[in-house]
């Protein structure tokens, strides 16, 4: 097993990262900074390369948010994660300063990276056809990256936001059926529904559920996240009615005693075992239900961003560790 590296000198770390995103136009040339190659997560016997855990851990980039790209990933594949979640605007930014996706994407494998999801599809399922037409394009070209990189899935935000009168669940559920269609065919990709609070008609995970079930796609997937499910007002006991192949990735945090719930916000998320979450219970209905995918963990902290970022990430890996290895050892 590998455990977390130890932590590296933060200004040497950074020196070698600004150096990189200048010079670097393909992949290997970063390949040549980063540590070893580690065996791809999917090759292993293991789902992780730690032991005690039945999900492989992954990093969303939005936890060590104010650092480049490129340094996210020479991070997550120092810290000792097994896949990364980026974000589709930095896709966006590293082709619009003359990146290459599809070496990104070699360097990401050869880093021993997965890439499970990518976040995401903003303004997805619009209440019009001709709003959904005008949208399209630029959820094709979000998926054209998302796959580039490898990605497995991408999520699917139903916005723009409305009131939940005027959110058709079954004009919905068709939209995301036709994005389905469009990923798998086109992008070699499985769109997955999300659920966010600030979303009245796909607030919890049963709304965001109903969606995918009645597309009637075979392949058709929900993204629990904790934090969301807390908040929006998931009853945690439903995430055992699932099946686990019906699950894209599960978004892992922690939510604060205070502010109350309902005045809580993504900037609150804490690591997993410092909050007030029923984590362990969690995940021991998320293995009941089968699911074999990856363990995401999603911190939007702001206290976090102002630290140091190899910090962070061995942090929230230790931290996820010790909750999953409670839970299920």
């Amino acid at each position: 097993m590998h455990e977390p590296s130890p932590a590296v000198d933060r200004r040497a770390f950074l020196a070698g990262s600004a150096a990189l995103a200048a010079t670097v136009t393909g992949a290997s040339a970063m390949a040549a900074r980063v540590a070893p190659p580690q065996e791809p997560a999917t090759t292993r016997a293991n789902p992780s390369r730690h032991a005690g855990t039945p999900w492989p851990i992954c990093l969303d980039t939005a936890t060590i948010r104010p650092v480049p790209l490129l340094d996210k990933i020479r991070i997550a594949a120092a810290a000792g994660y097994d896949a990364i979640e980026p974000w589709e605007s930095e896709l966006a930014d590293h082709e619009r300063l003359g990146g290459n996706l599809n070496d990104l994407g070699k360097l990401l494998r050869d880093q021993g990276l997965r890439v499970p999801s990518v976040i995401g599809l903003w303004n997805a399922i619009p209440e019009t056809q001709e709003a959904w037409d005008a949208q399209l394009p630029a959820s094709r070209d979000r998926m054209r990256m998302a796959s580039a990189i490898g990605a497995e899935h991408i999520q699917v935000i139903p916005q723009p936001e409305r009131p939940r009168e005027r959110f058709d669940p079954a004009w919905a559920a068709a939209r995301y059926r036709d994005l389905l269609e469009i990923g798998i065919r086109d992008y070699q990709l499985v769109p997955a529904m999300v659920f966010v609070k600030f979303l009245p008609g796909a607030r919890t995970l049963g709304q965001a559920a109903q969606i995918a079930i009645d597309s009637g796609h075979p392949q058709a997937k929900v993204i629990p996240d904790t934090f969301h499910m807390f908040i929006g007002g998931t009853t945690f006991g439903g995430l055992h009615h699932l099946r686990g192949e019906f699950i894209a990735i599960f978004q892992f945090n922690d939510a604060p005693a205070a502010p109350a719930r309902d005045q809580l916000q993504d900037r609150h998320r804490v690591y997993p075992g410092e909050g007030v979450l029923p984590l362990r219970e969690i995940l021991q209905d998320l293995k009941r239900t089968g699911y074999t995918g990856c363990v995401s963990l999603e911190l939007y902290n702001e206290e976090y961003w102002k630290q140091d970022p190899m910090m962070v990430a061995q942090t929230g890996l230790e931290k996820t560790l010790a909750v999953i290895r409670s839970a299920c050892g």
